[in-house]
């Protein structure tokens, strides 16, 4: 399962076998239910998890009870809760599991020492933080500016492993439409 994640980090940096064995003590590997929180409204977060298998959600409750998706992690992605983490403040939002799915988690302060320990790790993490910030300026940017439809379309070409695995109920949150609008979006594409 680790092989996924060297993968990704391989991406970017290389490491030799002993910084992997170095790498990998740092984290815990946990198996999570469908359903299950690794993080819950109110709590502070305390790690970072890598999906190893499955599909996450993050997500908040506003005032009114509506769910807002923020972010979807399945294979090969990070998730966390980077406010609380940083700030060591409440958590507001929620990280539960959409499926079965198996993560490696980190402690801020063992990635901290890990930096230390494995310098060029400092920039595969400036890498992953960079395309998130980039990815939601880009998401924020859409749901300002695009239709529904054409957020639905674009989550589909970037993202189709999403598409595939998450129910209409929970896209729909995140595109910021009712799950109803989604399927007139999704009759009118089969229809063209």
């Amino acid at each position: 399962m680790s092989q996924v994640f060297f993968d990704n980090i391989q991406q970017h940096i290389h490491l030799s076998e002993e910084e992997k064995e170095l790498l990998l003590s740092y984290f815990k590997t946990k198996k999570i239910r469908k359903r299950q929180f690794l993080l819950e409204e109110g709590d502070v977060c305390k790690h970072s998890a890598f999906v190893l298998s499955g599909c996450l959600r993050c997500y908040f409750i506003d005032e009114n009870g509506f769910e807002h998706i923020l972010q979807f992690a399945v294979e090969d992605w990070w998730i966390t809760d980077m406010m609380s983490i940083i700030t060591q403040n409440p958590s507001r939002l929620n990280i539960d599991a959409l499926e079965e799915s198996e993560i490696l988690l980190i402690k801020r302060e063992d990635q901290t020492e890990l930096l230390e320990k494995i310098p060029q790790l400092e920039k595969y993490f400036r890498i992953k933080t960079e395309s998130g910030l980039a990815h939601i300026q880009s998401r924020l940017l859409e749901n300002l500016s695009l239709p529904a439809k054409e957020r639905y379309l674009n989550l589909m070409k970037k993202y189709p492993r999403i598409v595939e695995k998450v129910p209409q109920k929970q896209i729909a949150s995140y595109l910021g439409i009712t799950p109803e609008f989604l399927s007139k979006v999704r009759k009118e594409l089969v229809k063209n």
